[in-house]
């Protein structure tokens, strides 16, 4: 065969290829508008269900009196119908058809419970317009309100939970939905990224390889697949849907022209953000006699708030030392039995406004570890007691916070309290990192469940500290107390987390601080330009 006529074949076969990927994107987008239908028709049929069922109970159930002469269900078709708009509507309001890639279970549920609360409430002040001429529906049984709104969260939360599982089901199965991306850069921020999309497969990516204008022949096991000037020839050659770009070190300009690359075909693109991007929540628009001033910057735990939030950690830790009592009491005995020493280790931290305090942890080393000097923990480290080792791993030693959290020097959820050695070594480097005792230090944080913890960069985990103290909400408190809760449950997952943190380089990795599994950590070499 000529040479000619081989470069003829190849031609048509790209050609083919080229076609087939065009149509497997159109059909990703056909698969998301089916699944959102699917999920409108599915939550309809849910509410229904939800008011049949309660048309039931409101005949079973003699309460608060006994039904008299009940009506049909039938009787009842335009007020169901009624509701079915009204919820559906304040679900689309809440962007709740939206199909996102990672779904927060207490964000869902505190979505669903608005929509229904909502939608019922207007479902019934419609129905009092639209039908009241009709005696049926005008006093219709009102415990079948109570069970239907009930029955409604009930069954939509489940609903959505069967909808999640099938779509996961059919995109790992059989590649349905699922979507091909490259990542662009190979600096820390990408390879967060990476890793990232490595340990989420739920998150439905195909991660098809990086681009990056280095020499460099993989990231992590993926592999580099060119420059950014090939990304026009790689998102046709491969049928890319995605693009994220994670190079916020390279500046902007760069940024602009690795867009106007892939702007060329049809995909979504998303950037990571820089630090003032990450730490700003919001920019509003302010006023100084009349001269517009644009406020990039702002607390959301001011005033009240404060209050608020002061409330609630006293009265949880309160509940948490009366309920634990009995376990704490169990490891205090246990530390003291096996071996010499006190119960607790206590150590001088740096709180709200750079104030130290003596924050309390149980004692998970021999009495005499730091003879020679303060020094690092390390993996298996000989200073640990048996005991330790294992309430360390699981964070038992990290009870006794709670009685920092009482007394009001400590809170439930914020940035992780520091030495004072390494506040003042790491304010001289990082920007902004005394914004971070602005507010309380807590036994957990937005950093340290996002895998923020131990051998990580100090200068991602103050952005993710910043991000907190500007868009703190009691849901996002009760977002990150659960999500540490489950993590502590979830040992393997949080192994992962853990021993995937070698995968960024660091100046010479260094281990924990003695007893204390969220200490500071060395700078990397390089820093992100704040």
């Amino acid at each position: 065969m000529s040479k000619r006529q081989d470069a003829v074949l190849d031609g048509r076969s790209t050609s083919v290829t080229i076609t087939l990927e065009g149509q497997q994107c159109m059909n990703n987008q056909r698969i998301r508008t089916i699944y959102t239908v699917s999920l409108v028709v599915l939550d309809a049929l849910l509410i229904c269900a939800a008011f049949i069922v309660a048309y039931r109970l409101r005949l079973s159930i003699p309460w608060p009196d006994e039904l008299l002469s009940p009506s049909p269900i039938s009787s009842y078709a335009g007020l169901i119908l009624v509701q079915v708009a009204s919820i559906i509507a304040v679900l689309f309001f809440y962007r709740q058809y939206y199909i996102p890639r990672a779904v927060s279970r207490v964000d869902q549920f505190y979505y669903v419970f608005a929509a229904v609360s909502i939608g019922t409430l207007m479902s019934v002040a419609i129905s009092t317009f639209i039908f009241k001429g009709d005696e049926v529906i005008r006093d219709y049984p009102r415990a079948m309100i109570i069970y239907a709104w009930v029955l409604t969260i009930v069954l939509l939360l489940i609903g959505r939970v069967f909808h999640q599982l099938m779509r996961s089901v059919l995109r790992n199965t059989y590649g349905i939905g699922e979507d091909k991306l490259l990542v662009v850069g190979t600096g820390d921020m990408a390879q967060v990224v990476v890793q990232r999309i490595l340990w989420s497969p739920q998150l439905g990516y195909n991660l098809i390889g990086i681009v990056n204008g280095e020499d460099k022949k993989e990231l992590l096991g993926v592999p580099v697949l060119g420059r950014p000037e090939d990304l026009p020839m790689l998102i046709e050659k491969h049928g890319i849907d995605e693009v994220i770009i994670a190079m916020p070190e390279k500046g902007h300009r760069e940024t602009v022209r690795v867009i106007s690359y892939c702007e060329r075909g049809r995909v979504s693109i998303k950037t990571f953000p820089d630090i003032f991007q990450f730490v700003t929540s919001e920019a509003t628009i302010d006023d100084l006699g009349g001269l517009p001033l644009l406020t990039v910057r702002d607390f959301a735990l001011r005033g009240y708030m404060l209050i608020f939030k002061r409330v609630i950690d006293f009265m949880v830790a309160a509940f948490g030392l009366i309920f634990l009592s009995p376990l704490m009491l169990l490891v205090a005995i246990a530390i003291k039995l096996e071996s010499p020493g006190p119960v607790f280790f206590v150590q001088e931290r740096m709180g709200l406004d750079g104030k130290p305090f003596l924050l309390i942890k149980f004692r998970s080393m021999r009495s005499d570890a730091e003879k020679d000097g303060p020094g690092w923990t390390t993996d298996n480290d000989p200073r640990q007691t048996k005991l330790g080792k294992l309430i360390r791993k699981i964070e038992v030693d990290e009870l006794p916070n709670l009685i920092n959290v009482f007394i009001g020097e400590m809170s439930l959820v914020g940035p992780r309290p520091e030495q004072a050695h390494y506040v003042e070594q790491f304010r001289k480097i990082v920007p902004r990192y005394m914004d971070r005792h602005r507010d309380k230090g807590g036994m957990t944080g937005w950093a340290q469940i996002n895998g923020l913890r131990g051998d990580t960069s100090i200068n991602e985990r103050t952005k993710f500290d910043l991000w907190y103290s500007e868009n703190w909400s009691v849901l996002l408190d009760v977002k990150i107390i659960l999500r540490t809760i489950w993590q502590i449950i979830d040992r393997e997952n949080g192994t992962r987390l853990e021993n995937g943190k070698t995968a960024v380089p660091t100046t010479p990795a260094s281990p924990k601080p003695d007893n204390d599994a969220a200490s500071p950590t060395p700078l990397r070499q390089s820093l992100p330009p704040s």
